[in-house]
Order: structure tokens, then C-alpha cells, then sequence
């Protein structure tokens, strides 16, 4: 009986700039493309199943998410009221039907805090 790992083949689109460094790192450690992807997967299952977080918010955005999970229903909906409140006093941003218009703007000091 043989002791080879079955394989199965997938086609999977990455982004250029990925599969470039996967491309690299092959070569550097004398490997395949596959084992390269494979172990990268090998390794994201491995740390989700420990509970690592699987995703790309930062400790900061987590620490902020928790602090909001742990509030009533109450006050959440009070946090998105202030938070409404306040985007209002933010001054929508110019707009400019032609490129004139901005121009004219521009050089009466438009934009100058």
C-alpha cells in the first residue's frame, strides 16, 4: 500500500502580486508552487482551529468591537445616534460642474482652511 497523500487538482484565481511572492518563495526553498499554497492553507486552517481570528480586522477594530458587543441594546442605539449626530456636522466635500468652475474656485482660495 502506498504512503502517498492523495492530491486533487483545483484551479484558483489569485492576485498577481500573490502569486508572485508564492512564485518566490518556491524558488527560494527549492519547492513547488502547490506545496507553497497548500502549506499556506495547512497553516490559516491550523490557526483558525486554535482560535486565531480569521480575518483582516486589527487589534484595535477587534478591542473596539468587543467593547460594543458588550453593550445593551440601549446603549448601542444610543453610540449610533451620537454617531449620526456628529456625521452631520462634517461639511459635504465640492463638487463642480466643469473643470472651469474648479479652476475660478480654486483661485478665489477655495479650499484654504
Amino acid at each position: 500500500m502506498s504512503d502517498r497523500i492523495p492530491y486533487a487538482r483545483i484551479a484558483i484565481t489569485l492576485p498577481e502580486a500573490d502569486l508572485a511572492a508564492a512564485d518566490r518563495l518556491a524558488k527560494q526553498q527549492d519547492r513547488s508552487r502547490s506545496w507553497i499554497v497548500a502549506e499556506a492553507v495547512r497553516r490559516y486552517v491550523a490557526a483558525v482551529e486554535q482560535g486565531e481570528p480569521a480575518n483582516d480586522l486589527g487589534s484595535s477594530r477587534r478591542a473596539q468591537l468587543r467593547r460594543d458587543l458588550a453593550m445593551t441594546a440601549e446603549e448601542r442605539v444610543h453610540e449610533a445616534q451620537e454617531t449620526s449626530r456628529v456625521s452631520e456636522l462634517v461639511i459635504a466635500p465640492r463638487t463642480f460642474a466643469s473643470f472651469d468652475e474648479f479652476l475660478v474656485w480654486q483661485r478665489a482660495g477655495g479650499g484654504l482652511a
